[in-house]
């Protein structure tokens, strides 16, 4: 199947201010989509609204409040919703953290995501329409030095492929799909870089009705969200299962054969 054209095409990015959302944005509305873009940096928002003119609608506003994603998703209606707006955890060892800052990025990340993935839900969106949640590879790999963010970035992606199920069950039609994020596992100012996701991410939006995950129709794939799969597919076709190794080491470490031995 052909890459969807998205021209005309409302979507609507959270986070759209900076960083990846920035990118994702202009890389959409390249692509010619009419693009809404949400953040609380309005002067960003006037700034990318120069840069891209009438494409791009700029909407300030706080996209983890609940009331903010419902009204959004009531008045456009996207047929293209990008989830990236995220807090930039506190770069530290777990020792040094207290509660609130360990926490931030699930009281942003993952609770913007939540929000906006329940009103695409219960509105519902559009036959057709895409959800697209951006993850980090710290949901596999873990950040040690950013708090509470790995696990958040975990949680989302749990969240997408729930939210796909019962996109599924419904019958609603609707994709939700986990975007590429943050290569190598690294929040934005921890280590990694911050344009390693842009190009990625961006095609995920822009190729919106393009199958990139397998699977059934309202993107509840369960490939698309096996970490196994793509640990394996990381590693290369000769790898070994995950986990393989682990409970070879185990059985050794009790006496017994290689895992897989009788």
């Amino acid at each position: 199947m052909p890459d969807r054209d998205i021209k005309g095409v409302t979507a609507l990015v959270t986070g759209a201010s900076r960083g990846f959302g920035r990118g994702i944005a202009t890389a959409l509305s390249g692509a010619g989509a009419q693009v809404v873009g949400i953040a609380r940096d309005r002067a960003g928002l006037d700034e990318l609204r120069a840069e891209l003119g009438e494409s791009f609608t700029p909407v300030p506003g706080d996209a983890a409040d609940p009331t903010v994603a419902g009204r959004l998703i009531d008045r456009y209606r996207p047929g293209v919703l990008v989830l990236n707006a995220g807090a930039t955890p506190l770069s530290r060892p777990i020792q040094h953290h207290t509660w609130e800052t360990f926490s931030q990025n699930w009281e942003v990340d993952v609770a913007h995501a939540f929000h906006w993935t329940r009103e695409a839900l219960l509105a519902p969106l559009a036959p057709g329409s895409t959800v697209i949640t951006l993850s980090s590879g710290a949901a596999l790999n873990g950040s040690p030095l950013s708090g509470g963010y790995a696990g958040a970035k975990a949680a989302i992606r749990w969240l997408t492929a729930y939210a796909a199920d019962e996109s599924r069950r419904a019958g609603l039609g609707i994709r939700f799909v986990r975007g590429r994020g943050v290569a190598g596992g690294h929040p934005a100012g921890v280590g990694g870089s911050p344009a390693a996701p842009v190009r990625p991410a961006a095609r995920d939006a822009a190729g919106a009705g393009r199958p990139r995950v397998a699977g059934r129709a309202g993107g509840g794939a369960a490939r698309d969200h096996d970490d196994g799969g793509e640990q394996r597919a990381a590693a290369g076709p000769g790898a070994a299962r995950p986990g393989a190794a682990r409970r070879g080491r185990a059985r050794r470490a009790h006496g017994a054969g290689p895992a897989g031995a009788a």
